[in-house]
Formats: structure tokens, C-alpha cells, sequence
């Protein structure tokens, strides 16, 4: 069971890493630092798109974009955060206990 918890920590951390890199990738499109029609920019961005999409879908339903920016990543970065601060903090020790 500690290994299990372990190991959803991990994917959590990986995939707030990967979170970031999409908003990144987003700035940086937006900017115009970098060509999407570079076909590894694309098939990055497209892959950070698939990744954190359904994830962020449900919170843009919930939450519109305020003025321009879009919240959701950071909203579901803290609560992604959350979960492994849950994880670490309260039930990874009473798995140790037992």
C-alpha cells in the first residue's frame, strides 16, 4: 500500500511538471517565440494538449477565462497539490502504522 501511495505521488509531481510545460508552451506560442508550424513544436504541444486537457476541461466549464487569462492550470496545479499533500501528510503515515 505505501508503494501504491508512493507511486501516485510520483505521477501527481510528473504531471504538474508537465502542467507547467504546456502553460509555457502556450506563453510562448502566444508570443510568437516559437512556430507551431515547427513539427516538433507541434507534436509537443499537441501531446501536452491531449495530456492536460481533460483535466483542465471540467475546471474551464466551472471557472470562464477572466479577462483574457485562464486560470484553470494554476487552479488545478493547487489542487493536484492538494492531493499530494493529503497523500504525504495524512495518509501515507497511517499506512505506515499499520
Amino acid at each position: 500500500m505505501v508503494a501504491l501511495l508512493l507511486l501516485i505521488v510520483q505521477v501527481i509531481g510528473i504531471y504538474k511538471w508537465i502542467l507547467i510545460a504546456s502553460v509555457v508552451l502556450s506563453w510562448l506560442v502566444a508570443f510568437n517565440a516559437v512556430n507551431t508550424s515547427n513539427r516538433i513544436v507541434a507534436i509537443a504541444g499537441d501531446f501536452l494538449f491531449r495530456v492536460t486537457e481533460p483535466l483542465l476541461r471540467p475546471i474551464r466549464r466551472v471557472i470562464p477565462i477572466v479577462g483574457g487569462i485562464d486560470i484553470s492550470p494554476l487552479i488545478l496545479f493547487f489542487v493536484l497539490w492538494f492531493i499530494q499533500m493529503l497523500i504525504l501528510n495524512d495518509l501515507l503515515p497511517h499506512v505506515v502504522d499499520l
